[in-house]
């Protein structure tokens, strides 16, 4: 697989569907599986596991690494982990079910693990 172009702003996933709450990214990046994985776990904890959460991203993007100390050439590498492309305007994790100081605090935690600067929004804010 192609690295692909990261460029331009989300065209798509970039408005509050399902919850009431969202995170929305405000920098372009690569999310790993475990960066994902951090997040969506320090949400439920801070939610007490009351209310809905839905993950808006999905990693279906490959890279590959070559190991250390080997010379150049001899075909691509190996696939090193899967990626979700994240775009500016971008929403990550939604929430419903809470009251909203408890949402806002649980994605400013969420937020903490993540690679990108983040905002906290509210279904009809873009």
């Amino acid at each position: 697989m192609h690295r692909g172009s990261r460029a331009g702003i989300a065209r798509r996933g970039h408005t509050v569907a399902f919850g009431q709450f969202g995170l929305q990214a405000l920098e372009r990046c690569w999310m790993t599986t475990r960066q994902i994985e951090a997040a969506r776990q320090t949400i439920s904890r801070a939610m007490k596991r009351r209310g809905k959460m839905w993950i808006r991203i999905f990693p279906q993007q490959s890279y590959t690494k070559k190991p250390l100390e080997v010379r150049m050439g001899k075909g691509k590498a190996n696939i090193e982990d899967w990626v979700a492309v994240i775009r500016p305007a971008n929403i990550l994790f939604e929430m419903d079910g809470v009251p909203e100081p408890v949402a806002r605090e649980a994605m400013r935690l969420a937020a903490a693990k993540l690679p990108m600067r983040t905002r906290f929004i509210t279904r009809g804010h873009a």
